[in-house]
C-alpha cells in the first residue's frame, strides 16, 4: 500500500527530524524514504517540509497534515488490529524496546523462540538505558527495571529483580571493602547511571531500620550501564547493578558483592504498553510470552 507507506514515511520524518532517520525507522533506505515523501507532495499538491541542507522543517500545511495522518495511521492500526482478533493468529511486526542489559541478556535471546512459535511475526527491538517515549515512538511494548512514571500506559509487573553492590577484587585490595553506608559515601567511587531526566541520582539500601536513600557521588557517570560493569571489572569502582546482570562475572569472581547485609533495593522488572495494543493478538502474545520465558531465565 504505497500511499499508507508514504503517510507512515512522512510521520515518522516530522517525529525523527530527518528523512535518513524516518526511514531507517521503518527499514528504508534514505532514496526510498525521500521518494516517498515526494510521492506524497505530489499526491496533495502542497509542500509538506521547508529544506534546508542542515534541516528538514514541516510548512504550516505539513503541520496540520501531521496530525491528521497521525489519527488516520492509528485508526488503521486499531482496525487491523480488531480484525486480527477473528483470526487470533499475531502477525505483523512488534516494536520493543528495553534497557541495555534486560535487552541483550533476558529478551533479545528469547525473540528468536517468539518468532519460530509465532511465524507471521516480525519483533524490530530497539536498546537504551534512556527513557523511551512509546507514544510518540510508536513502540508497541517498552520493557523496564525500576519505577515507571506515572502514566496511561499498562502495566505488566514480571518480577522483582534483586540488585547487588559490586566491585572488583583489585579495587578491594586497593581501597578495602566499604564498611557500612557512610564509608560508601565518604571514601569510595560510586559508579553511576546517569542521563537527562534519569531518575537514578541515588541508591537506596536495605538496612535494619529501613530503606535508607544515599545521595551517592563518583567519578564517573554513564548513560549505558554495560559501561558501569566494564569500569567495576577494570578496578575503578562500585557499581549498583540487578544480580542477574552481574551473576556470571560474580561466579568467576571477576567482581565481589559489597556490604552485603545492607544491598540495594530490589527493583521492578516489567512491561509497559498502549492499551489499545492488547487488543492486538501479536501484542498480546509477545507480552504473555515474554513475561512467562523471562521468568524462567532469572530462575523465578
Amino acid at each position: 500500500m504505497p500511499y499508507i507507506e508514504c503517510l507512515r514515511v512522512f510521520t515518522r520524518v516530522v517525529e525523527l527530524g530527518s528523512i535518513t532517520s524516518g526511514g531507517r525507522d521503518l527499514r528504508l533506505t534514505p532514496a526510498v524514504a525521500s521518494k516517498r515523501i515526494k510521492e506524497l507532495e505530489a499526491r496533495l499538491g502542497v509542500r509538506l517540509f521547508n529544506r534546508t541542507t542542515r534541516s528538514i522543517i514541516p510548512t504550516e500545511v505539513g503541520q496540520l497534515f501531521y496530525q491528521e495522518a497521525k489519527n488516520v495511521l492509528a485508526s488503521l492500526d486499531t482496525a487491523e488490529a480488531v480484525v486480527a482478533n477473528y483470526s487470533d493468529r499475531p502477525r505483523g511486526v512488534i516494536r520493543v524496546t528495553a534497557p541495555l542489559g534486560v535487552g541483550r541478556r533476558i529478551i533479545a535471546p528469547l525473540v528468536p523462540e517468539f518468532v519460530a512459535e509465532y511465524p507471521e511475526t516480525e519483533v524490530q527491538m530497539r536498546l537504551s538505558d534512556r527513557a523511551v517515549d512509546l507514544m510518540s515512538e510508536r513502540m508497541d511494548v517498552a520493557f523496564f527495571v525500576g519505577v515507571p512514571k506515572e502514566s496511561n500506559l499498562k502495566l505488566r509487573q514480571i518480577a522483582e529483580v534483586a540488585r547487588v553492590l559490586v566491585a572488583a577484587p583489585d579495587y578491594i585490595a586497593k581501597h578495602g571493602a566499604p564498611t557500612g553506608p557512610q564509608d560508601l559515601l565518604k571514601n569510595h567511587n560510586c559508579l553511576l547511571l546517569r542521563y537527562p531526566r534519569s531518575p537514578e541520582y541515588f541508591w537506596q539500601l536495605q538496612t535494619d531500620t529501613g530503606l535508607r536513600k544515599l545521595d551517592v557521588t563518583g567519578k564517573f557517570d554513564a548513560d549505558d550501564s554495560d559501561v558501569l560493569t566494564d569500569w567495576a571489572l577494570a578496578g575503578h569502582g562500585i557499581a549498583n547493578k540487578p544480580r542477574f546482570d552481574v551473576a556470571t562475572h560474580l561466579a568467576r569472581g571477576d567482581l565481589v558483592e559489597v556490604m552485603a547485609d545492607t544491598p540495594p533495593a530490589p527493583s521492578l522488572f516489567g512491561c509497559l504498553y498502549p492499551h489499545r495494543k492488547l487488543q492486538d493478538p501479536k501484542t498480546r502474545a509477545f507480552v504473555d510470552f515474554m513475561t512467562e520465558r523471562s521468568q524462567t531465565r532469572l530462575g523465578l
